[in-house]
């Protein structure tokens, strides 16, 4: 009788998914990081409530790159670019590069947006808290549309600008884009409290 191999599951086959860390307890239950061989799950989270919640974080990102542009609707390409992207992230950093996009979403999630209250005929702002399963698809935009920004008519492909992103978000560095925007989208709530 043969032994069964008892090998960790790796992502792409390159990166294992051991000793990833989610800093904010908040978005802890929503950063899948169960172990998955492609990132890529057919849509079977959506026959429950919440089930998105069940979507490997790499498979978000993929998904949030095929919104539209280069790959709209095209899996098979952003998952490509996702994968590029983390050789790149590797390559930059030496780190796990899901770490590193853990990382990127933890920093770039707002966690405070405002929201259009009208009493008689004047249209008041009121800061109110994101939930956290909004706050993780937030991050996602911010981080594939500061990515699809500097592609466009840039010397980089999509590939390393989104590995630029990402290493940028993950260090909460001012020139990411969805750090920029969650600063933004803070900031005017915190105006409006």
């Amino acid at each position: 009788m043969a032994e069964a191999k008892n090998e960790s599951i790796k992502l792409f086959e390159k990166w294992g998914f051991d000793g990833i860390q989610v800093g904010d307890r908040g978005l802890q239950r929503y950063i899948n990081l169960k172990p998955v061989y492609t990132a890529h799950s057919g849509g079977r989270h959506e026959h429950r409530r919440f089930g998105k919640s069940d979507i490997s974080i790499v498979e978000k990102l993929a998904n949030e790159m095929m919104r539209y542009g280069q790959c709209g609707g095209k899996k098979s390409r952003a998952l490509s670019i996702v994968k590029n992207a983390f050789e790149i992230i590797h390559l930059r950093t030496g780190k796990n590069p899901i770490q590193v996009l853990v990382s990127a979403i933890e920093n770039s999630a707002p966690c405070e947006d405002t929201t259009r209250i009208s009493y008689g005929g004047i249209v008041y702002h009121h800061a109110v808290d994101i939930s956290p399963t909004r706050r993780v698809d937030l991050a996602m935009r911010f981080i594939t549309e500061g990515t699809r920004r500097a592609s466009i008519g840039g010397q980089k492909t999509v590939d390393e600008c989104l590995a630029d992103e990402l290493i940028a978000a993950s260090e909460r560095d001012s020139k990411s884009y969805a750090v920029q925007k969650r600063d933004e989208m803070e900031r005017v709530a915190l105006s409006s409290r």
